[in-house]
C-alpha cells in the first residue's frame, strides 16, 4: 500500500489571491479593531499586524517594539495564527500557544471560512 503523495502546495495564482484575501483581513477587520493606535510603553508592546508565507503555511503576525533600556527600540514578530494549506481553498487553522506549539483547532475549511473564524474566534486573536 503507497502513501497518498502530499500536494506541493499552492500555484502561484492561487498563493496571490490568498495573500491578498489575508492582506484584506488584516488591513480591514485586524489592525483596526486590535491595533487602532500604537501605544508605547516600558514593556514589549505591539507596533503592527501582518502575514507571511512559511512553506504551506500562511502565518498572522504581530509585531511588537521592546521598551525595555537594555533593548529599547528592538523589535520581533510572534506568530498568533495560522493557516495550512490543505488543497484548492481548503485549510487548517492553527493557533499559536505561548509555549511555542501550534494547535489545530479547524480542520478542512474554505478560506473565507477560515478568516470568519479568525474574526470570531477570540482565540485566534493577536493579544
Amino acid at each position: 500500500m503507497t502513501s497518498p503523495r502530499r500536494s506541493a502546495g499552492p500555484s502561484d495564482s492561487e498563493k496571490a489571491a490568498i495573500v491578498a484575501a489575508c492582506q484584506n483581513f488584516i488591513d480591514e477587520v485586524l489592525k483596526p479593531r486590535f491595533l487602532p493606535i500604537i501605544r508605547p510603553t516600558a514593556f514589549n508592546y505591539p507596533i503592527d499586524i501582518s502575514g507571511k508565507w512559511h512553506g504551506n503555511r500562511y502565518r498572522f503576525l504581530q509585531r511588537y517594539r521592546s521598551g525595555f533600556p537594555e533593548n529599547l527600540g528592538d523589535e520581533f514578530d510572534s506568530p498568533f495564527a495560522r493557516l495550512d494549506w490543505r488543497g484548492r481553498d481548503r485549510f487548517d487553522i492553527q493557533w499559536f500557544r505561548h509555549t511555542g506549539t501550534w494547535h489545530c483547532l479547524y480542520r478542512d475549511v474554505s478560506l473565507t471560512e477560515a478568516l470568519k473564524i479568525l474574526e470570531t474566534d477570540g482565540i485566534l486573536h493577536p493579544l
